[in-house]
């Protein structure tokens, strides 16, 4: 697999993008007064992603695929003549900073449709001032299970973690596992997967027989470990925010000689998180959504991706960023108006869309995504794993009720 960036260089790679979007979106922007006579202004979309903090490996290839979008669109000519520009905040993965985000993208740059957030607990705190103002906010990867309850101009496509937990429960439950053992970083994300994983392991007939769970800035697992190991589980589930911490808790736990099955999410899958880990991940299951290899724009999207930014981590993720960006670019369309919120509600309610991570899906009356599912992979030995796999195989769709 192709060798990422140094994980401490994460952040300073973000705040140099921040700089180049501010000064290509937002610093150079050209004024309404300043366009020439018969030109109409872009239309201004606000962004929220996680350019630092636990979220800053996807956050960032979020961010790069919706701005792969707009220069597409823009190329093209534009939403009917009028190009398209984005308005860039870092939420940092957290609801305080997703708020004072939040209130720079309303209150000075005066957006009401903001594609973000990251992070679920960054979403769940802005949510309830988007609800207030009447602002769109609209998440290609945010998926705690309570952001469905959020309100009216909430939308995202990043499918609920209800379906996680669900599948990840029967899966250990077919598999055998009747004793477990969790780890859990102590997010709204992190927290979301443990809980409805650990309901619908319950539910079955398992037993958690230890827990354990982190702050974000924890960097080294081994006594919690420990203690879980003490309790002799069947198998170990993990559910954390960052790629960083993922990679080192899989190496720790088998350093420990901890030999029994690791089960986890979408984060612990990607490729920061495998090459952390080498070949201590090789066997480990995990619920994620990936991108169809048979769906044309989806490896279109990829290749395109991969030529312009030589790295990528969380596919699914990247093409959900991408497809809300097109998304959006519709509902404008529609409107003609980038401040009628109102109008792009309705839009998201009316629309079905066919991109990077599906065809023919749509949003329910709660926003929440229609016609998308995740699957079932098993991690390769490093020796099998390349650019194109992911570094996983998939054993087939995740298991329902």
């Amino acid at each position: 697999m192709r060798q990422r960036p140094p994980i401490r260089l994460f952040s300073l790679i973000a705040l140099a993008l921040l700089a180049l979007l501010v000064i290509g979106c937002g610093g150079a922007a050209v004024t309404e007064q300043e366009m020439p006579e018969g030109e109409e202004p872009p239309f201004r979309i606000g962004v929220m992603e996680s350019l630092t903090g636990p979220g800053e490996t996807y956050g960032n290839v979020a961010i790069r695929a919706k701005q792969m979008a707009v220069d597409e669109i823009n190329a093209a000519g534009g939403v009917d003549g009028r190009l398209l520009e984005l308005v860039v905040e870092d939420s940092q993965c957290s609801a305080k900073e997703a708020v004072a985000a939040y209130r720079k993208l309303t209150d000075v740059d005066g957006v009401k449709i903001i594609l973000g957030t990251s992070c679920s607990g960054a979403m769940l705190g802005v949510a309830p001032l988007a609800e207030a103002d009447g602002v769109i906010l609209f998440s290609g990867l945010a998926s705690n299970p309570d952001i469905a309850n959020a309100g009216d101009y909430i939308f995202r496509t990043q499918i609920s973690d209800v379906e996680v937990g669900i599948g990840t429960g029967n899966l250990m439950w077919a598999d055998g596992v009747r004793k477990l053992a969790t780890i859990t970083e102590a997010t709204d994300y992190a927290e979301g997967v443990r809980r409805t994983t650990v309901a619908q392991f319950t539910k079955r007939g398992g037993q958690v027989v230890s827990q354990e769970s982190y702050a974000s800035d924890v960097t080294d697992f081994r006594t919690q470990l420990s203690k879980l190991f003490d309790e002799q589980p069947d198998a170990l589930h993990l559910a954390p925010q960052s790629e960083f911490a993922a990679g080192v808790i899989i190496k720790q736990a088998r350093e420990l000689g901890y030999a029994g099955p690791i089960y986890a999410e979408t984060i612990s899958v990607g490729t920061t998180a495998l090459e952390i880990a080498g070949d201590h991940a090789t066997g480990m299951k995990a619920i994620t959504a990936d991108l169809h290899p048979d769906n044309a724009k989806a490896q279109e999207v990829l290749a395109n991706f991969r030529q312009r930014y030589d790295y990528v981590t969380l596919p699914w993720h990247l093409g959900s960023a991408y497809d809300n960006v097109y998304i959006a670019a519709e509902c404008l369309r529609r409107t003609g108006d980038d401040q009628d919120a109102d109008g792009f509600r309705d839009c998201m309610y009316e629309i079905t869309w066919s991109g990077a991570i599906g065809n023919d899906y749509s949003f329910d009356a709660d926003g929440e995504v229609v016609g998308l599912s995740r699957l079932v992979v098993e991690v390769l030995p490093v020796a099998e794993r390349t650019a194109e796999n992911h570094g996983y195989r998939v054993l087939g769709s995740a298991p329902t009720e």
